[in-house]
């Protein structure tokens, strides 16, 4: 085994730390090695102990390299909470003094490059630019202008950015782990890349990854990522309400709502049963009914709460599919009463990238609803793979070869000249 053809992806959420290392053969991954366990110093998406973080990210990925047998020394991870910047940026450039002109490459990555410096901040760091739209004089909404005539090109570029003091110290805090970072992520991008790659092209969807403390809605129109929003809210919302209306701890009311607790259905069979709680070294009985009420009530809140961020962006009527994941989504009975409130069709995110999809069938950590807590580790070994940039409007990007960056300057003052 080569010990060193591998990628390592780390997913840091706010109730877990997961890791996957793929060993790549022949540009495919072969195999892949799993490891998780609960987090520390994370909240809201933000580190807020990084000491506490730093053990744990050391332990996770100590394990892993024990498990794989690699000897891991970069790795790709993830960034989310409300320290995430979305915008965009537009620019225009001329094309040519007088008449028009065939667009090339270098037309592309220079307006490009143009709107990503205007709309850099010295506080923020780019994770992501992805073009939204191209205009040629006063043709809008283009795919691509490669091979188009014209006297001036505009970009609107889509902008993902995070406050620079949360990457320092998101990298500080790796580092001192013994590892470097090699590429950061939003985790909802590379999330919607592990499970909807290969499912849509046409219309509106939208993918809702709902964690523990943060839920990144992504709304997309084509195949291409128009809106995000990240949002402070999540499973453990449900927890807090349980916790307030019983007046028990937040650990205790997470094993009861997790045990327990059902959204929608509070009639149905069951809900008579009684849950003997410990409060104060006595046991108290309450009915399974309360805690389904509780938490529906709740859950109906979250669930109005996103419709109304959604009807910023898209009627339900346009909206095609709604694509889930996440530890919030999986309380019995939430995407059933997700799909009741916002009337749009709802399921349960898949893995479906053809890279790792094979594998589903083959490892016990991807059984089941398991797979949920790796779909970002998936998506980012996934992205590392491949050049394309993610969901977008297609971008000219340079080659690393200068012999083919030689064939096509060529190929475009041919273009231009004649």
């Amino acid at each position: 085994m080569l010990k060193n053809n591998y990628i390592c992806a780390l997913d840091i959420g706010s109730s877990k730390i997961s890791a996957v290392a793929a060993e790549i053969r022949k540009k495919r991954v072969v195999s892949l090695h799993f490891e998780s366990l609960p987090s520390k110093g994370i909240r809201n998406g933000l580190i807020v102990d990084s000491v506490s973080l730093l053990d744990a990210i050391g332990k996770c990925l100590k394990d892993l390299q024990a498990g794989s047998g690699f000897k891991i020394k970069f790795i790709y991870t993830n960034v989310s909470g409300q320290d995430i910047i979305s915008k965009h940026s537009r620019a225009i450039i001329p094309l040519a003094e007088r008449g028009n002109k065939v667009i090339t490459p270098s037309d592309v990555r220079r307006v490009n490059e143009q709107a990503f410096i205007l709309g850099s901040n010295i506080d923020e760091e780019n994770i992501h630019k992805m073009p939204y739209a191209y205009s040629v004089d006063d043709k809008i909404d283009i795919a691509n202008p490669i091979g188009l005539y014209g006297h001036r090109l505009e970009v609107d570029l889509y902008l993902i950015c995070v406050k620079l003091s949360s990457i320092q110290t998101l990298v500080h805090t790796v580092n001192q782990s013994g590892y470097e970072i090699r590429d950061l992520f939003l985790t909802g991008l590379v999330s919607a890349k592990a499970v909807m790659e290969v499912k849509f092209k046409a219309g509106v969807h939208v993918f809702c990854d709902m964690g523990s403390d943060i839920t990144e809605i992504l709304l997309f129109r084509d195949g291409i990522l128009k809106n995000i929003e990240v949002l402070p809210l999540g499973g453990n919302d449900l927890t807090q309400e349980l916790s307030n209306q019983l007046n028990i701890p937040f650990d205790l009311s997470e094993e009861i709502k997790v045990s327990y607790g059902i959204i929608g259905d509070i009639d149905g069979p069951g809900q008579d049963k009684e849950i003997l709680l410990r409060k104060e070294g006595n046991y108290k009985p309450i009915k399974q009914k309360i805690v389904s009420e509780i938490i529906t009530s709740k859950s109906i809140s979250v669930c109005r709460t996103l419709k109304n961020i959604l009807g910023k962006y898209a009627a339900p009527t346009e909206i095609k599919l709604i694509t889930a994941c996440g530890r919030g989504t999986l309380q019995e009975g939430f995407l059933e009463m997700f799909e009741t409130i916002l009337g749009v069709p709802v399921e349960l995110g898949r893995i479906t990238h053809p890279e790792v999809a094979s594998f589903i069938n083959r490892y016990n950590e991807l059984s089941g609803q398991k797979y949920l807590a790796y779909t970002a580790c998936l998506g980012m070994i996934c992205q590392a793979m491949s050049k394309d940039n993610f969901f977008s409007a297609p971008a000219a990007e340079s080659s690393h070869n200068p012999i083919t960056n030689l064939i096509n300057k060529v190929q475009e003052v041919y273009q231009e000249y004649f």
